[in-house]
């Protein structure tokens, strides 16, 4: 009779391994969390801050403009931790981080898509409030065609033709977030950023200027941010996949 030794070896499961290979890195310095509406974009942002022990800081881009957005923001205040720091602000990213490196280890930016659209609103009040000569005639009638102006007279045709297909982004926006990234590399060692941002390019093309400029904008912000980040978390229905680790597994 033939006698076999077999040699069980235990399975280890999947999630406790990441947390092992997750707990042995160094501190990110940054962490990127990106996802479509209601995605749990931000309920995941503040466990992960919460979990890490150490003093938050959470920076509010939202701004009160109806009642819709005063509730949103009130339910938000009442979900975070009350020994929390909140710092308001609808513009600064960067003078916001710097303030907040100041009061705490782990740094929660929530979130870059109200930022902005903050930041494309005071532009357009700017440009409202501004003569029409054709240096800024193409920005002007991206608002007048947001709000549902109709009436343009030939000269603002003529310049809408020649000018808006060339802005493929808003400049401002951009230069922020290099000074925001300047920002977190300055960081003390052990201190940590995360940032919360939407995904809004997977839908149909936006049908007016305006919408494509947010829309645009918004996809190169975030692939500077995801470039920069050592994390990136895509939300999925509640659950956070590191997509930053599949891509670099990735290869042929």
């Amino acid at each position: 009779m033939l006698l076999v030794k077999i040699h069980y070896r235990p399975l280890i499961h999947r999630k406790e391994q990441s947390i092992t290979s997750t707990e042995k890195t160094a501190t990110p310095r940054l962490v990127l969390i990106i996802g479509g509406a209601r995605s749990g974009k931000s309920s995941f942002a503040e466990q992960l801050a919460a979990s890490s022990g150490r003093p938050v800081a959470f920076i509010a881009t939202a701004t009160a403009d109806d009642n819709e957005m005063r509730e949103r923001i009130a339910r938000h205040r009442a979900s975070r931790r009350r020994q929390w720091h909140t710092l308001e602000e609808p513009l600064d990213l960067s003078g916001a981080a710097r303030r907040a490196s100041e009061l705490a280890d782990v740094l929660l930016l929530d979130c870059v898509t109200l930022w902005l659209g903050n930041v494309l609103s005071q532009a357009s009040k700017q440009h409202e409030s501004a003569p029409i000569h054709p240096a800024n005639a193409a920005s002007r009638l991206v608002l007048r065609t947001q709000a549902g102006c109709k009436e343009k007279d030939d000269k603002e045709e003529e310049v809408e033709e020649l000018s808006l297909p060339g802005r493929l982004f808003d400049e401002s926006a951009l230069k922020e977030i290099e000074a925001l990234l300047t920002v977190v590399k300055e960081l003390a060692p052990g201190k940590t950023l995360i940032v919360v941002t939407n995904e809004v390019g997977l839908g149909v093309v936006p049908a007016y200027p305006l919408g494509r400029l947010y829309r645009d904008t918004l996809g190169y912000v975030n692939q500077q941010l995801a470039r920069a980040a050592d994390r990136v978390y895509l939300m999925v229905a509640g659950i956070a996949v590191d997509i930053k680790h599949l891509n670099e597994e990735a290869s042929l």
